[in-house]
């Protein structure tokens, strides 16, 4: 396998996410100045919902008109999209309109709604490309899927979004005749950040125009490097001439029926087995709606509820760490894979286990366990890791499955992840902006029982 393959296949899996990641990441400065304010994350999860129309639309296709969809010209389409998005969005990012009296951020959510059709739509179209290619490459698409979420991380990081430190601030009392001290008090002061909005915005056109590269080069490369050595004996009945004659090179004397049924047996054992029965199809799917569910929908919306109480290096700590905790996962699913369903499912439930306790931490939020303390700190930044990098190993190996099973088996993969996605994102959203079950709390001046 040539190293460069496996370069464009990483690079063509970092335009599957990295604008939507880049946005999110964004978000501490965008809502500093867009009139939404802090009520932007809730009409970004409804944008992105909406943008779903992409994949139910090849999903379609692909159902009624099987074997007419071109995916390369929908992933030549989609790509181009989002490079001229990514470059709008950095010049109008921060045009508005007024809309019913009030102004609205009519651009952003315009230009929103382009990147996540792009991103949405590459889960059923990049996939079912990466088909065409030897399985080993699909591990290291995943890569680039999981470098799509750390690389904008990596860069907010070093822009220094969110940064903020406590400062005293003094009020003085506007009744010049009054004599009593000025009184202080603790603020949270963010800080300016390196550099600006446009310019990040700019790195994500960038990085998509480097995806819309690699694939138009894996497009045209011959189709030679298929013969692999995993397809060197396709056909069973020649597996089992080859044994029968390695058992038996030389055999004059006549065949007995019982000798005859022998060999059969010993044929039958060295077959590949049989594809997966429809009850292990369904637990596969039902694993893939799950996982990214709660990745992509259930437990981002409270990520920061179950980490800015801890303090500003916890969250970037846990942001940074979960997300190199992914192409992480990918690299070791390359060289130790396991295809077991029962070991998935048991990776599956431990990494739902810690979901469930940064669930259980937002819930707990401004006054989460163990606030204050080193451990506390520790744990809750591990626990994102954990439940980040065991979910993506059980992403790629189920993959990679479906992948050696069909075409079509991966392009319901891809939408059993929009399902998964969609149902997440639909519970968190009237949970956290309509009954508000999740508190947040000032980092400065929140004050806990002990």
């Amino acid at each position: 396998m040539p190293l460069y393959i496996h370069a464009l296949a990483c690079a063509f899996g970092l335009g599957s996410w990295v604008s939507i990641n880049g946005l999110w990441v964004e978000l501490p400065l965008i809502v500093n100045v867009l009139p939404e304010g802090w009520d932007l994350p809730s009409y970004l999860t409804v944008i992105i919902q909406l943008a779903n129309l992409g994949p139910l639309l090849v999903t379609l296709a692909h159902k009624f008109c099987p074997g007419r969809l071109r995916e390369n010209i929908v992933i030549y389409a989609v790509l181009s999209i989002g490079v001229v998005a990514c470059v709008l969005l950095a010049v109008f990012w921060n045009n508005t309109t007024m809309l019913l009296g009030q102004p609205r951020s009519t651009a952003f959510f315009i230009l929103t709604f382009f990147l996540a059709l792009v991103d949405c739509t590459s889960s059923v179209t990049f996939l079912p490309f990466m088909m065409q290619l030897p399985a080993k490459y699909i591990t290291t698409y995943f890569i680039g899927e999981g470098l799509s979420g750390l690389v904008p991380g990596l860069v907010a990081l070093a822009q220094g979004v969110g940064m903020s430190k406590c400062v005293n601030v003094s009020h003085v009392s506007d009744n010049l005749t009054d004599s009593e001290p000025p009184t202080f008090t603790v603020e949270t002061q963010y800080l300016p950040p390196n550099f600006s909005t446009e310019i990040f915005f700019s790195f994500l056109a960038v990085m998509t125009a480097i995806s819309l590269g690699a694939f138009l080069i894996l497009n045209r490369l011959p189709r030679t490097f298929e013969l692999s050595t995993e397809n060197l004996v396709p056909d069973s009945d020649a597996v089992a001439t080859v044994c029968s004659g390695l058992e038996s090179p030389v055999d004059p004397n006549p065949k007995t029926n019982s000798q005859e049924e022998e060999e059969k047996k010993q044929i039958r054992v060295l077959l590949p087995k049989p594809l997966h029965s429809d009850y292990h199809l369904a637990f596969i799917y039902l694993m893939v709606v799950w996982v990214n569910g709660a990745t992509n929908g259930l437990l981002p919306s409270v990520q920061t509820y179950s980490c800015m109480p801890y303090g500003n290096m916890a969250y970037h700590l846990s942001a940074a760490l979960s997300a190199v905790a992914n192409p992480v996962a990918c690299i070791i699913a390359m060289f130790f894979p396991k295809r077991s369903l029962v070991f998935l499912g048991v990776l599956c439930l431990l990494g739902s286990v810690f979901g469930g306790y940064n669930m259980a931490m937002a819930a707990m939020s401004p006054c989460p366990l163990l606030q204050h303390t080193p451990l506390g700190d520790a744990i809750i930044v591990l626990s994102w890791v954990f439940f980040t990098g065991l979910l993506s190993y059980v992403k790629v190996m189920v993959g990679v499955i479906l992948r050696d099973r069909s075409h079509s088996a991966l392009v319901w993969c891809g939408a059993a992840v929009q399902t998964g996605s969609l149902l997440g994102s639909f519970i968190m959203f009237p949970l956290v902006n309509i009954y508000h079950l999740f508190q947040s709390g000032d980092v400065c001046n929140t004050k806990c029982p002990l």
